[in-house]
């Protein structure tokens, strides 16, 4: 409607001036070498506008054909980029489904079309990845970090593959290099972390280490493996103050206390730290120092004393009384021990071993034995340091698993997901 009512705006002001121009009076003559014109001032108006419409034309022509050159270059410049997006969107869609075919041949359009970009080179360098050359992707990978517009994307690159052939010393350098163009990098900050963990640099990992990383993990290896014996008292502290409950951090810091001559502050550590979550190694550091059975009795009851409830300080005490001769006592904790949940293999070796202690080589007591042996073959196994990432069991903790390197997930874990446990107070629990 609004185009109908422009139309006939327009055709009634075209009228109007036609009326106008027709309603004028007079003459006009002109004299152009030697030529007169004569005719009335209606048909010279006229005649004029055609010739300024003429005049007009002329010049938008002239002016096309001298700009011509420049607009054909400008489409060809915008068809060329139009095509090589367009190849990049493909190369992109290509490299997510797993197509190495199509990646390399859209990303080598794209790099024909649009000349070596850094998002060319990048993408290039990917396909030749996917395709399995990694020869190629090198050579692209040095040739953007050889570029100020794209020396990161380079590095980070040649970076990867670095870390993916395990070459630790090119790794590093490359790191540095890649610190040093974009200082602070969120990825580089991980990737450093990562390498660190890598090549065992626990106060670099440390060091680098954002929210939500291992901090007690690392601090404790640190602290394993400083030379400085202030230093290593430090990382120790700092692990054991952020995680009481962790026995590697407990028994690395106790240690440390205990070379410099803090016995007291040493076993504070290993009580606290037992309260908090039990683990046989930190029961053998704080008897450690005990030969004699009784004595070495009575400080497990010390050591347990304020978690004595707790299954693994039943079974610590059954032990220890064992060891001493007081069967009497070791059958009440072991039976304690059993009571409140604890019925994996080391329990029941206990007690075939306490039925041994008690009736001898007798025939009952070789049927008591053997009828715990038949329980210790059939009952759980005993806890392990276990990796929460890959489920392997090892014999030692670290602060990464040898099989999956995965940081801080290495675990002290019986084969079952949970336990159940008594609390200090006496109340039954379950742990994960």
């Amino acid at each position: 409607m609004r185009r109908i009512l422009g139309i006939i705006v327009v055709a009634a002001i075209a009228v109007a001036i036609a009326w106008w121009i027709a309603g004028l009076t007079g003459h006009f003559a002109a004299t152009i070498a030697g030529y007169t014109i004569e005719t009335t001032t209606p048909v010279a108006t006229l005649g004029l506008i055609i010739l300024v419409v003429v005049i007009y034309a002329v010049l938008r022509m002239l002016a096309l054909l001298v700009f011509l050159p420049g607009r054909m270059r400008r489409w060809r410049t915008r068809q060329r980029r139009d095509g090589g997006d367009l190849a990049v969107s493909r190369t992109l869609v290509a490299l997510a489904s797993g197509d190495q075919g199509e990646a390399r041949r859209e990303a080598k359009r794209a790099r024909r079309l649009l000349g070596d970009t850094p998002q060319t080179l990048l993408l290039s360098a990917e396909s030749g990845r996917l395709a399995g050359s990694e020869s190629e992707a090198t050579e692209l990978y040095r040739v953007m970090a050889a570029r100020s517009d794209a020396a990161f994307l380079g590095l980070r690159g040649l970076f990867r593959q670095a870390m993916e052939r395990q070459d630790w010393a090119e790794a590093a350098i490359l790191a540095h290099r890649a610190e040093e163009v974009r200082p602070g990098a969120a990825w580089l900050r991980e990737e450093r972390t990562l390498l660190a963990v890598r090549t065992g640099n626990w106060s670099q990992a440390l060091l680098l280490a954002g929210p939500g990383a291992p901090h007690v993990a690392y601090a404790t290896a640190a602290a394993e493996a400083e030379a400085n014996p202030d230093e290593a008292l430090r990382l120790a502290k700092r692990a054991s103050k952020e995680d009481p409950g962790f026995a590697p951090a407990a028994l690395a810091y106790a240690v440390r206390l205990r070379a410099a001559g803090k016995e007291a502050r040493a076993q504070e550590v290993l009580r606290r730290a037992w309260v908090a979550s039990p683990q046989p190694a930190l029961a053998a550091m704080a008897l450690a120092r005990t030969d004699d059975t009784l004595s070495r009795v009575k400080e497990a009851g010390r050591f347990v004393a304020d978690n004595a409830n707790h299954p693994e300080s039943r079974f610590l005490l059954a032990r220890m009384c064992l060891e001493a001769g007081l069967t009497g006592e070791a059958r009440r904790h072991a039976e304690a021990a059993r009571q409140a949940g604890l019925t994996q293999r080391r329990v029941w070796l206990l007690l075939a071993d306490l039925e041994a202690e008690e009736r001898g080589d007798t025939e009952a007591g070789r049927a008591a034995q053997h009828d715990a042996l038949r329980h210790a073959a059939a009952a759980e196994s005993d806890p392990v340091w276990r990796c929460d990432a890959c489920g392997t069991a090892q014999l030692h903790w670290a602060a990464a698993c040898p099989t999956c390197h995965a940081p801080g997930q290495i675990q002290w874990r019986s084969a079952r997901s949970s336990i159940p446990t008594v609390s200090p107070a006496g109340t039954l629990i379950e742990l994960d």
